[in-house]
């Protein structure tokens, strides 16, 4: 059988044009131990804040459920037309890992999903309802579907849209994912059913970051040949030696083109701290939705630099700040909480 990119597929960056964000509504109270009725407020002004660009896809575990978020979103005045409700069984919130990977083909006009596998970052939570959320998708919308067999994370990859890919070493080679796999074995499979040809390693992830370093909180495409990767100025902070590494490894990566591409720094947030635990907080966990940015905020004197610099990069969408004070104590934020579906 031929692999997507052998059938013209590729992964989209996600500024591309979308036709709807899923999301995978919170619940899981072990995901915001004491916390979890704190973080709806800012989660719902997400959801407007998509609604008003897009359609919106909210797996819901029960009608309960959607009964009550569709009255806060109503309450909330969110653009009801736009968002819809789909029953199904979940363990957790986050899409941008266990949800579908939507791959195009730009000439027959056709899109497929990737069904990784998804084993909650190393078997480190319940996970067994969310690993079929992919194809509870492809079956709701009559999507083909590809199966790579291996375990892959949306959040532990980005991309430029034109052939190269982002990713750390510390989370795609780490044993609790795919020790059968050496590393030029899962490059092969990136390359297959990405549908690119270019593979920038980075390192290390962020203290704090349970997935074991997902790029998504470190290092970002924002077009084709620009990245911004966050920096920390605190020469004694313990995300100092590891953020300026990569730095220098981006400084000489090539782009599939052979160029070296841009590179904008963005700032790391001062600590945000809860139960003596340092929380994996980053600007770059931004989620591109059509004709807006989504920025993560923690309420401290960093937030207006890295929304500057993140409009200095879309210049053509407006970048909107929510507080993602409360929602980063499930160790994730609205890029994690996210998973964009490509118009065809």
């Amino acid at each position: 059988m031929k692999t997507p990119k052998e059938l013209g597929y590729f992964f989209p960056a996600e500024w591309y044009k979308h036709k709807a964000t899923w999301l995978s509504y919170p619940h899981n109270e072990n995901s915001w131990p004491e916390k979890i009725n704190t973080i709806f407020p800012y989660y719902n002004c997400f959801i407007k804040a998509i609604a008003n660009e897009e359609e919106v896809n909210i797996i819901v575990t029960n009608s309960s459920m959607k009964e009550k978020v569709e009255k806060e979103l109503m309450l909330l005045e969110a653009n009801m037309k736009n968002i819809h409700f789909h029953i199904f069984k979940t363990d957790d919130a986050w899409m941008r890992d266990c949800g579908p990977s939507f791959i195009i083909n730009q000439t027959k006009k056709e899109k497929a999903i990737v069904n990784w596998q998804y084993n909650a970052w190393g078997g480190k939570y319940p996970c067994s309802n969310d690993n079929n959320i992919p194809l509870f998708v492809a079956e709701k919308e009559n999507i083909v579907v590809f199966s790579p067999n291996i375990v892959m994370e949306g959040g532990s990859v980005d991309f430029n849209g034109k052939g190269s890919l982002i990713t750390t070493e510390n989370c795609l080679l780490n044993k609790n994912r795919n020790p059968q796999l050496k590393k030029e074995e899962i490059e092969e499979k990136l390359i297959s059913y990405y549908g690119v040809e270019n593979i920038i390693w980075l390192k290390e992830g962020i203290e704090g970051d349970d997935t074991d370093g997902h790029v998504d909180d470190i290092t970002r495409f924002v077009n084709e040949d620009t990245i911004v990767s966050v920096i920390e100025e605190d020469k004694t902070h313990n995300n100092y030696k590891a953020l300026k590494n990569n730095m220098d490894i981006l400084s000489k990566a090539r782009l599939e083109n052979g160029k070296q591409a841009n590179i904008v720094p963005l700032p790391m947030p001062d600590d945000v701290v809860w139960d003596d635990q340092i929380l994996p907080a980053s600007y770059a966990n931004f989620y591109i939705a059509n004709n807006i940015v989504v920025v993560p905020v923690f309420n401290c004197k960093k937030d207006n630099k890295a929304i500057y610099t993140l409009e200095e990069c879309f210049k053509d969408r407006k970048v909107i700040g929510i507080d993602s004070t409360e929602i980063i104590w499930g160790l994730g934020s609205f890029h994690c909480l996210s998973q964009q579906e490509p118009s065809v």
